[in-house]
């Protein structure tokens, strides 16, 4: 934009003039040696309205030229790139970003209260670089969202900066070929929302089809449902390296509540953290499932099992070989003694030791007349014949 020396300079001084854009390093693209174009004073600002240097560069071989949209003030309010106004740190769109750091946005809309504001903000920025998100000078939150954890880009999506759909080959009268420099594509569906993007409801944080559908990504995203049995405090903790103690997993459990117990089973490589509350039990799985780390190693998290349950799995194969009359008392215990011979109890019941395939007989049989059953009763035998009493 062209300014002469007759003009109104009435807030010229506020005017943008930098030396290198506040770019992602998405937009800035993976070539070290990137040129780029300054036009001081080129474009106004799609935000403040205001003029600001602008710059303009090509990201990589067979990508679009891309430019600054928004001055580096609004740019610094947000914490966006200049060119995509996605956030800086994690590469979401500011309405996601907002909404898991519960930033709420103070912004003015109209002109008079807008420019007021961002003059104070270029006071602010000349002291002190600590600004952030909202216009927030040293208020943001200090914790980490979980939610941004699981939704932030890591790397540079370099595919954001290919060209745009040739048009006349959508009619079928591009004849530049190979040489054409935008792409030769089927265009998405006009009635999906990912089509209309608008900067100012990207800026604001209102009506972002790109936010909104990373939304719905993260509440269908899978989570740990706590047990019914209020009784179950036990987090089962797998997928552990041979080399994680006991004192890691306190480590990594300690923050949450009291520990009862820690078993640890090293062979498989998994262990068992038992809370003494209930509501300890719950913030640890809810605070670590799919998030927790040891020793550089991602841990599985699961509920414990009841008790009752396992028992009553367990005894199930005995319970279909003898069924019981509902209501009736079970039959009271045979008490065990000491048979040395093999004899059938008095009731009927097999002694301990019986084998089932052997059979008891109903009775002993009689010992013969005159005979003996033991070597002691023969009155043959020394020591064995008695003293005969006179008959009177």
């Amino acid at each position: 934009m062209a300014a002469s020396l007759s003009t109104n300079s009435y807030n010229r001084q506020n005017w943008e003039d930098a030396d290198f854009p506040i770019l992602c390093q998405t937009c800035l693209g993976d070539n070290p040696y990137i040129r780029m174009t300054k036009e001081k004073y080129g474009k106004e600002c799609k935000i403040c309205t205001r003029p600001f240097t602008v710059f303009r560069w090509c990201p990589g071989a067979k990508m679009r030229f891309k430019k600054c949209e928004v001055c580096q003030t609004c740019a610094k309010l947000k914490n966006v790139c200049q060119t995509c106004m996605l956030d800086l740190e994690y590469g979401l769109p500011i309405q996601v970003r907002d909404a898991a750091l519960k930033i709420k946005d103070d912004l003015p809309k109209s002109d008079v209260n807008r420019e007021y504001y961002l003059q104070n903000v270029d006071a602010a920025l000349a002291t002190s670089d600590t600004i952030g998100p909202g216009g927030a000078l040293g208020k943001l939150p200090s914790h980490k969202s979980e939610l941004l954890a699981k939704l932030a880009r890591t790397t540079p999506y370099y595919k954001r900066n290919r060209p745009h759909i040739c048009s006349f080959w959508v009619k079928g009268e591009c004849k530049r070929g190979e040489e054409c420099p935008y792409r030769h594509d089927k265009p998405t569906d006009p009635d999906d929302p990912l089509s209309n993007q608008n900067i100012k409801d990207r800026y604001y944080g209102v009506n972002d089809p790109v936010a909104e559908k990373l939304l719905k990504r993260a509440q269908a995203m899978p989570c740990l449902e706590p047990p019914e049995d209020k009784m179950i405090t036990t987090l089962y903790c797998g997928g552990l390296d041979e080399g994680v103690g006991e004192q890691d997993i306190k480590n990594a459990f300690y923050a949450y509540g009291e520990i009862r117990s820690i078993t640890l089973v090293g062979k498989q490589g998994c262990a068992f953290i038992q809370f003494t509350k209930r509501s300890s039990a719950e913030s640890a799985a809810e605070k670590t499932f799919n998030k927790l780390l040891i020793r550089g190693s991602k841990v599985t998290i699961r509920w414990g099992k009841s008790q009752g349950k396992t028992a009553a799995i367990g005894t199930s194969s005995d319970q279909g070989m003898g069924q019981t009359v509902p209501g009736h008392l079970p039959a009271a215990p045979v008490e065990v003694t000491k048979n040395y011979f093999g004899l059938a109890a008095p009731g009927g019941s097999a002694p301990a030791g019986f084998m089932p395939g052997m059979s008891l007989p109903s009775s002993l049989p009689a010992p013969p007349l005159g005979g003996s059953q033991y070597p002691s009763q023969d009155p043959s035998r020394m020591g064995a014949q008695a003293q005969q009493q006179p008959q009177y």
